[in-house]
């Protein structure tokens, strides 16, 4: 039976991430879950799954020497972002405002797990290409293969359907939006100038991320949070009709970017607002194990990369006759994530909840909201600096 100090279970960017962090700290690491092979990136073709990276995550991930391994070329820094409410109401947010080059980097996914990936092997940490399936006895875990690994600590990072989580008995709570986000790659007429635009309209809320030019020109990458009844129907069209139907109903949208076309294929996956408690005896929860957000400020994955940097924090600081898994030291990395979660979660819900309303008086209230706001330099460094923290 093999020994060690932590098993971290879950093998996509939170995952990798927790390992490599935790060897780097001198923890003896086991990482559980399976190696997916990542096709070597494409020039001029890039994922539908992008990213956007706050500060805080690029100098966490600096901190775990991944940042400089991505691509540069891959890599696109918002400079700015433009919202617009579902009438009149506008919003203009530029990083000068807070005294920043960038307020945020978009970053494909694949990109950032074929880093950490690279890293992981780089610092030899252990990797079972198995998966966590129940605990077999306190501080002993049991896997998919029948091998048993005895550990201080258990970190779930499997995402929503966390295995870990669930073994462990901790509590959690899902409300289902009825909505889907819809992704896909769109090319511009016009160049974005690093530029996110979002848009609260009835049909939900659309972005529009800047990413790097292609050989046919300016793209950005589409985010819409639809309604279930129209992302089910689009998503079920043949590639043609859905390419079709995007553009048509892209094509009203209040923008400087001309004409847009879809240049990619349409994906889609349901939306939900998750939490539960991210500790027990042994067992820490990080990224989507713990909590999942609505994706209308793009903040899941630097809630996810927050939770791993408060995590390795706490495991830094502990007394060497502490273990890993004791649950008062793990309480700490409770409170530490309590407030950014919950602020994060508020904020998001609180926004969807008051865009949804279709009762005239809230449609004016918000849409004045975000043109008096517009016109108040303090209110705008606070939610610029807000959203580099996370």
């Amino acid at each position: 039976m093999k020994k060690t100090d932590i098993a971290v279970c879950g093998t996509g960017i939170v995952g990798l991430a927790t390992a490599l962090g935790l060897t780097r700290a001198g923890f003896r690491t086991v990482l559980v879950g399976p190696q997916r092979v990542i096709a070597p990136a494409r020039p001029h073709c890039f994922g539908a799954r992008v990213y956007a990276i706050s500060p805080a995550s690029r100098r966490f991930l600096e901190s775990l020497g991944v940042w400089s391994l991505l691509d540069a070329s891959r890599v696109t820094p918002v400079e700015a972002m433009q919202v617009f409410g579902d009438a009149s109401g506008r919003l203009e947010l530029n990083a000068w405002q807070d005294a920043q080059d960038v307020m945020a980097w978009i970053v494909e996914s694949d990109e950032i797990e074929r880093a950490l990936t690279q890293a992981v092997r780089v610092f030899g940490v252990e990797w079972l290409n198995d998966r966590f399936v129940a605990f077999d006895a306190p501080g002993r875990i049991c896997t998919e293969s029948g091998s048993l690994i005895e550990v201080d600590l258990v970190v779930g990072a499997e995402g929503a359907r966390s295995a870990v989580r669930d073994a462990a008995h901790i509590k959690s709570s899902s409300r289902a939006y009825d909505e889907m986000g819809v992704v896909t790659h769109l090319h511009v007429e016009r160049p974005h100038q690093n530029t996110a635009l979002q848009w609260f309209t009835a049909e939900g809320v659309i972005a529009f991320l800047p990413t790097p030019n292609t050989q046919a020109g300016a793209q950005v990458s589409l985010v819409w949070s639809m309604p279930k009844k129209a992302a089910e129907p689009l998503l079920a069209m043949a590639e043609d009709q859905a390419r079709n139907w995007l553009n048509t109903h892209l094509a009203g949208l209040n923008h400087e970017l001309g004409q847009v076309r879809v240049a990619a294929p349409v994906l889609g996956f349901p939306l939900f607002l998750e939490s539960s408690d991210v500790i027990a005896p042994g067992v820490a929860l990080v990224g989507d194990a713990a909590h999942r957000v609505h994706p209308l400020a793009g903040q899941g994955l630097n809630l996810g990369l927050g939770d791993v940097a408060a995590l390795l924090n706490v495991l830094r600081e502990k007394p060497s006759y502490q273990r890993a898994g004791d649950v008062r030291l793990l309480a700490r990395y409770r409170r530490a994530r309590a407030e950014p979660v919950f602020m994060m979660r508020f904020v998001t819900d609180g926004l969807h909840r008051l865009f949804s309303s279709r009762f005239p008086p809230v449609v004016i209230a918000r849409n004045a909201g975000l043109s008096i706001v517009n016109t108040v330099p303090m209110l705008k460094r606070q939610l610029i600096k807000g959203a580099s923290r996370h």
